[in-house]
């Protein structure tokens, strides 16, 4: 055989661990609901350069916060069926090159953002980053809180993105924020259930191992839903939105509700997994309608 034809492969694996390094599903949302805090911002008046120089600029610095979470969380992600495959936990790639991969990765876009775009928007990218590393891994392993300021740095992007747009950190990009803060605790918390035993495993104390029985996980699943409601109907009323999208935000909010009971009500894995599978739905399809709407 060509040594070519052998480096090729490892070629193309090595590569392959590097973008599994960056959590790209996870961070599609992430680049997805940055691209929407910009859209509002200009109200559809789009530069794409400065779009382009947003999203890659954001990507880039998520994806080196995943990486930088992944060289801390390695030992756990080794205990869990769902991740211990990845590049760190499976032997395929050094820490040293995961620490200079992650750290390249974010330095770069924040650079992009800061000179391809403005200096508040970095800001805002560095403030997620911080958080996300420095702030919320470390905390993953203490307690079950670490699920709600988790949900700050998820939050984030859309307000990356209106800061991009406008320069401004305006009383819009906070409603982007809290809508985004509130759907990610439904969300996770289904995840969780469906997968206590495997975070029990690995020592990670989310709420369903902390307590087993799963009231708090119920009544806090319903209590998020329900404060999401309003808080996903205040852009019509603020004048971000039109009148179309209050009535779509009111079904959708009321549906994610009624799977949140359910779930509460019958602590089940499939209830878990439908109440997860329409959290999916929910959030695209409200920025969809908030986007269709804008208010010009």
């Amino acid at each position: 055989m060509r040594p070519e034809a052998i480096a090729y492969p490892l070629t193309s694996t090595r590569m392959s661990d590097y973008l599994q390094l960056t959590k790209p599903r996870l961070n599609l949302l992430v680049v997805f609901t940055t691209g929407v805090g910009y859209w509002l911002g200009v109200a559809g008046h789009v530069d794409a350069l400065t779009l382009f120089h947003t999203v890659v600029g954001t990507a880039l610095v998520a994806g080196g916060s995943a990486v930088l979470n992944q060289l801390y969380e390695q030992d756990v992600d080794a205990l869990m069926a769902r991740t211990r495959l990845r590049p760190l936990p499976d032997g395929r790639m050094t820490p040293l090159r995961a620490y200079v991969f992650g750290m390249l990765l974010s330095a770069i876009g924040l650079a992009q953002l800061s000179f391809g775009v403005n200096h508040l928007s970095a800001l805002v990218a560095f403030a997620t980053l911080v958080s996300y590393v420095i702030w919320y891994t470390p905390m993953k392993r203490r307690t079950s809180l670490a699920t709600v300021v988790g949900a700050i740095p998820g939050a984030l992007p859309p307000v990356i993105g209106w800061a991009a747009a406008t320069d401004t950190l305006g009383r819009e990009a906070w409603l982007l924020f809290a809508i985004v803060f509130l759907w990610q605790m439904p969300h996770f918390l289904a995840l969780a259930w469906l997968f206590r035993e495997e975070y029990e495993r690995a020592g990670f104390p989310v709420l369903p191992v902390v307590e087993p029985t799963g009231r708090s996980t119920a009544r806090q699943t319903v209590m998020y839903t329900a404060a999401l409601i309003p808080v996903s109907l205040a852009p019509a009323l603020t004048g971000l939105a039109g009148p179309l999208y209050f009535g779509v935000a009111l079904v959708l909010g009321l549906a994610f509700l009624f799977l949140a009971v359910r779930f509460a009500r019958d602590l089940h894995r499939r209830t878990a997994r439908q109440l997860f599978l329409g959290s999916i739905i929910y959030l695209p399809l409200i920025w969809l309608f908030m986007i269709a709407t804008r208010v010009p």
